[in-house]
């Protein structure tokens, strides 16, 4: 049986996207600060207390873990705070740095021995940081972390693919969550289970690209 572990799993693209695993047969590590009624009704191992901005975090996991071989690493933890050049707030800035640029280094380096032979390490990013894609700006701290990320998964798939392991980031859609208020163009659900496809046909001979869920590549 496979394992998935998948951070910011509480709500939204996460919890869906634990819940899609679980029902395909994998056991689940299902990460989060806190649980939720919604997630602890999915049937999978909820691990509380996980902040991908702690630095502790990868010894809290490896402690919860207990040896625990994992195939599969989702790193879904997300924030989103609005902002323009006019009305810049740096440590919100910051903040989103250090959950989408630095929190899935964080615990994909600490998940390093527990990754199987041809395991694969997802990062839900956004076509919001693609450079190549930029049509407006504004959204300084989210635009500029995803695009960090970006480059973060790059360089996972140059580094890691002589473990056989593969790393690709995903833009997700514009999904309908609490954190876009609930204005996408799609549900969490819908989204999950056309994110799973394109997890389960990632390769080495794919690694390092950043897909769209009509598994378009996007352009860096």
């Amino acid at each position: 049986m496979s394992t998935a572990l998948i951070t910011g799993a509480a709500r939204g693209i996460g919890l869906e996207l634990a819940r899609a695993f679980a029902i395909r047969g994998w056991t689940v590590l299902a990460t989060c600060r806190r649980a939720s009624e919604q997630l602890g009704a999915v049937g999978v191992r909820v691990i509380e207390g996980v902040d991908v901005c702690d630095n502790g975090v990868g010894e809290y996991l490896v402690a919860a873990l207990h040896g625990t071989s994992i195939d599969l690493v989702i790193h879904n933890a997300g924030v989103l705070f609005p902002d323009t050049l006019d009305d810049l707030d740096m440590n919100l800035l910051c903040q989103q740095f250090e959950v989408h640029a630095l929190g899935p280094l964080r615990v994909t380096r600490a998940l390093l021995d527990h990754l199987t032979t041809a395991a694969k390490v997802v990062v839900l990013s956004s076509e919001m940081g693609s450079i190549g894609q930029l049509e407006s700006g504004g959204d300084y701290g989210y635009r500029m972390s995803k695009a960090a990320a970006n480059m973060a998964v790059a360089c996972l798939a140059h580094d890691l693919g002589h473990r056989g392991i593969a790393v690709m980031a995903l833009h997700p859609g514009y999904v309908s969550t609490g954190m876009t208020g609930f204005l996408g163009e799609v549900s969490a659900a819908q989204a999950a289970n056309r994110i799973v496809p394109l997890i389960e046909g990632l390769s080495l001979a794919t690694s390092g690209q950043f897909i769209n869920t009509d598994g378009v590549r996007l352009p860096w």
